[in-house]
């Protein structure tokens, strides 16, 4: 597999496909626990999936959320 190729999207659905809502909520779940840089971007590609088949109302509910939930200072990454 040539890595300059790789569609990480795609792979990532690849791997997702046919998940039902509890092997979905386990992925997440996995994913946030592990603290692993590398899950970031399956994450990503799930949220992209919600907030595709979101409504102007749930977006506007998660972007409130999301800010709301930020730090106001962290620190700076090295």
């Amino acid at each position: 597999m040539n890595i300059a190729s790789l569609n990480l999207r795609q792979a990532i659905m690849y791997k997702m496909q046919g998940s039902d809502a509890s092997a979905v909520e386990e992925t997440i779940t996995d994913a946030i626990t592990s603290g692993q840089e590398k899950t970031l971007p399956g994450l990503g590609v799930l949220f992209e999936v919600l907030w595709q088949n979101s409504d102007t109302s749930s977006r506007q509910d998660m972007v409130e959320t999301i800010a709301g939930h930020l730090p106001e200072q962290t620190e700076k990454p090295m």
